[in-house]
Parts: structure tokens; sequence; C-alpha cells
């Protein structure tokens, strides 16, 4: 059978199985070895199978995804994320919907220490919830702005989307953060600007909240010197290169556990629930990488990625035209798969097509990480709503799921700003490089 016949038949079994329910991470390792197999030799695939995993968790590069995951964990059991709340809370929280508004700052800035949205979305909708609650907020708003603001978590640097997308793609992880700085801060705003627009046109769904002195807005900063430190440290040492991600992942996880101690909480049992959630998130994300390797060893032999790259470029249509319809298949692929698997499944495929469009690989790894956190709030998968329904248990999914929905417009208005204006995107890269 012709290898490109193969390729397309274990594409199309990968998604029915992933339909069906079948964790990704072994969905792609079971397709990618049978096509493998099939198209080699048993041997041969055997071969393939006991060197990828060996390979992908054995890089050096990689060993930023748990640093920053531990990074995270770490800063959330010091109680940096209550904090931030806090500070967001008595400087927003008076205007309409300003309990809302306050959560996808305090998802901001929480974002600026944790690269994962499912972390992000997780811890602040613990705190942030509770207290819409008590000023009886809309729970579709209420809940679907932590889900939404929780997405921020792979676009604000440190980013695992950025470092996934930079091992697949050889592009500078280092550029990738720098360039999802600006894109993050104005998509913050975007959704800030959204829940003040809902809740000014009808303020019952989103209250104001209490008024705060001067000096009490004030007192509240201190609290949150510490992410300040963490972020300008890391992300600023990493943009005028005076370390790698690598050093820079180990230089933030150590700066939070110090923060952790100074703050009286490096108890034993934060400790063990630190580096048991680090374990637990880095094993999902290792697992699936590994099935994405395996499943690209597949896509390469079928000579797939390379026709594809082929035909399209050979297209009577605008490159604009046929990334519109790029951005329009991951959409439909939001809907059925994760995010973390959507972006290794892809790339291998794309990546090809729009280099050889002319488009800028920095710019599509942050439209690709825009379009990531998009599918953590696109149902019926929609991880990040999950989360929150996890959080919220008395709020119904489907709910939650109204709620997101002005926030996933908003994305997709985003993403058209980030298609039309590619300097949003490719300006800060270009001062520090």
């Amino acid at each position: 059978m012709d290898p490109i016949i193969v390729g397309i038949i274990g594409i199309v079994v990968l998604l029915v199985l992933i339909i069906i329910g079948m964790p990704i991470g072994f969905v792609m390792c079971l397709v990618g070895f049978g096509g493998y197999a099939y198209l080699t030799s048993f041997k041969a695939a055997l071969g393939m199978l006991k060197m990828v995993p060996f390979e992908a968790c054995s890089s050096y590069t990689l060993s930023v995804v748990p640093l920053f995951i531990l990074m995270g964990y770490f800063a959330f059991y010091s109680g940096l994320s209550r904090d931030l709340f806090n500070v967001f809370y008595r400087w927003l929280g008076f205007v309409p919907g300003g309990l809302a508004i306050a959560s996808i700052g305090g998802c901001a800035g929480f974002a600026s220490i944790c690269g994962a949205s499912p972390a992000t979305a997780a811890t602040m909708g613990t705190i942030v919830i509770p207290e819409m609650k008590k000023y009886k907020y809309d729970m579709g708003l209420a809940t679907g702005s932590v889900a939404a603001g929780g997405t921020l978590g792979i676009l604000i640097p440190p980013s695992v989307g950025f470092i996934l997308y930079g091992v697949i793609s050889e592009n500078s992880i280092r550029e990738l953060f720098v360039a999802g700085i600006v894109p993050g801060l104005l998509l913050a705003s975007l959704f800030m600007l959204t829940i003040y627009i809902i809740a000014k046109i009808n303020p019952e769904k989103g209250p104001a909240g209490p008024k705060f002195s001067l000096k009490e807005k004030v007192e509240a900063l201190k609290g949150v010197w510490g992410i300040v430190l963490l972020f300008v440290g890391v992300i600023g040492g990493m943009m005028f290169g005076l370390f790698t991600p690598t050093e820079a992942a180990a230089i933030g996880a150590f700066g939070a556990l110090l923060f952790m101690v100074f703050r009286g909480q490096c108890t034993f049992e934060n400790l063990r629930n630190c580096l048991f959630d680090t374990g637990r998130t880095t094993a999902m994300v290792f697992i699936i990488m590994i099935g994405a390797f395996i499943f690209g060893y597949f896509l390469a032999i079928t000579r797939i990625p390379a026709t594809l790259t082929e035909v399209i470029s050979a297209l009577p249509l605008p490159p604009t035209v046929i990334m519109i319809g790029i951005i329009a298949l991951y959409l439909v692929l939001g809907c059925i798969m994760d995010a973390i698997g959507m972006i290794l499944l892809t790339i291998p495929i794309f990546y090809p097509v729009v280099i050889s469009l002319g488009f800028d690989p920095i710019w599509f790894g942050v439209l690709v990480v825009v379009i990531m956190e998009q599918a953590l709030i696109t149902p019926p998968v929609g991880l990040n709503v999950y989360i929150i329904h996890g959080v919220a248990k008395d709020v119904p999914l489907e709910t939650i799921f109204k709620g997101v929905l002005p926030f996933w417009i908003v994305m997709l208005f985003f993403i058209a700003i980030l298609l039309v204006f590619p300097d949003i995107a490719l300006f800060l890269p270009s001062i520090t490089r």
C-alpha cells in the first residue's frame, strides 16, 4: 500500500481513538508504532521504540519542563497566588465585574511564574470562585472568567507550550518566551474589557466589590514583590542573554523555594505535595511527548508532511488564505484534542508548510499557543472547563461552557489581530536579538 495512504489511515485511526476517549499519548504511541512496523518491519519498529523514549526524556532542553512546573507549585504552596489576587482585588474590585477582572489579573500574574494552564486555572479557581459566590456573581461569568484566565498560563512566559513548540520546531525557546509577553498582556486586557462590558450591560451578573483606600492598595503590593522579582529575574535574564532557558528554570525553581521557606510554608507536607504534583504533571507531558516523537517517525516515512508542503505551496492562493485554512483546522482539532497533544501532533505536519509560505516561525509559535489556549475552553474536551468544574462542583458543566463563550469569541478576534499585525508578537524579540 502507498505510504501516503497508510499515513492517512493512521491519522484517521488516531482521531477516532482520541474521540472515543483513549489517552492521546498512548494513542500516538500505538498508531505510530503500528504504522512504522507496517511500512518497515516489526524489528525496526522495536528498535525505534527502544530509542525514542530515552531520547525524548533525556533531552537537556526538555529539563526546563519539570523545573518551570516545580517553580509554579512552589509559588502556589508558598501562598503567592492568593497575594496576587488580593492586589488586583483591592485595585480593581470596585468596578463592575471587578472580582472577575481581578481573577484575570491574578491568572496573568500567576502565569508569569507557572508554565501550565490547568495549574493556573485550578490555583486561581480555588481562591476566586468562593469570593464571587459571596458577592452573588453569575456563576457562568465567574467560572468562565477563571477558566479563560487560566489559559494565560501557556502564553505568558514561562510556558510549557512554547517549550514544546521550540523543541519540536527547533526554534529558540528564549525568543518564544519574549514573543509571548506582549500578546499575553494584550489578551489579558481584552478579557478584562470583556468582563467590564458584560457587567456594565447587566450589573447583576458582576456586582462591583468594595472600595479600598489608597493606603490599603499600596499595602497589598508588598505581597507580590516576590513574584515580580522572580519574573524579572527569570525572563529578564533570558531576554538579555545572562543565562539559558534551562538555567533560568533552575534559578526560578530555587527562588520560588526560597520564598516558600521565608514565608514559613516549607513543611514536609507542602514539599511532598510540590514534588508529587510536579511529577504527575511532568509525566503527563512526557508521555505525550514520547507518543508525538513515535508518531512523528511514522509520519516522516509516509512523506505526508513533505507532500503536503509541496501541494499547498503550489496552490494558486495567497499565503494568508492558506494560513486561515490552517487556523480553521486547528479550531476543529481543538474540539477533540487536548492542547499539548494538538501541538505535538500537528507541528511536524504544518510547520514545513508555514515556513514554505514565508511566515515567521516565532510568530507562528505564538499563534499556535493562542489556539492551544482556545482549545482549553472549547467543548467537548475543554480541559480548563473540567478543572473549574472540579473546583466548583455545584456549577453545571453547561453553565461553565456558556460562561467561556464570550472569551472564546475574544480569542478568535485576537487570532485575527495577530494574523493582521504579526509585529505584536515579533517586535520585542527583534529588540532583544
